[in-house]
This record gives structure tokens, sequence and C-alpha cells, in this order.
């Protein structure tokens, strides 16, 4: 498994485009044959602030989303609305669902 945790800081007026943009990427990806999670929050104290949880079956699967059509819609579109760089952590899991990997 392969799991990527990715926060993103939007600027205010973006917010509900990102929103929307975000959750139709996240659906996408959910039928992508090598994803097995794809979960979209908002940040409690900051709700500019997003964070992504993506969890594939291995490495490969995330590198295929990453030429998928409506990943490249998504990063070409929110790209803009970003106050500043996003950032992504990548983790191998330890303990996931019920089972320790």
């Amino acid at each position: 498994m392969y799991i990527v945790n990715v926060t993103l800081y939007v600027k205010p007026e973006f917010a509900e485009k990102f929103i929307q943009a975000t959750i139709d990427n996240a659906s996408n990806t959910r039928h992508e044959p090598g994803n097995l999670r794809f979960d979209v929050s908002r940040a409690e104290d900051d709700p500019n602030r997003f964070m992504l949880y993506e969890v594939y079956k291995a490495k490969d699967g995330f590198m295929a989303h990453q030429q998928t059509a409506h990943y490249a819609r998504w990063r070409d579109a929110v790209t803009p609305w970003m106050s500043q760089p996003r950032q992504s952590l990548k983790y191998s899991p330890l303990f996931f669902g019920n089972d320790r990997v």
C-alpha cells in the first residue's frame, strides 16, 4: 500500500470552487483500479486549509492516477487558487483498517 497525504491552502475567494473541483477529482479517483481510498477534509480552525488522504494498492497506482485526465483537470484548475504550494507527504502503512501491514 501507498499513502499520500496532501495539505492545501486555498485563497478564500476560491474555496467553494476548490471544493467542487476536488470532489470531482476524488470521485473519479475512487473508480481507478489502484485506488483504495480518497478522502477530502476541511480544517476546523482554518476554512481555507484542506487535506487529501489518498490510499493506493501500490506506488504505481498513485503514479497512474497522476496520468489521468481528471487529475490533470483538477491540478490545472486549482493551482492558481492556492495561496501557497501544496504540501505532499508519502507514507507506508504499519496498521491499516483492522490489520497490521
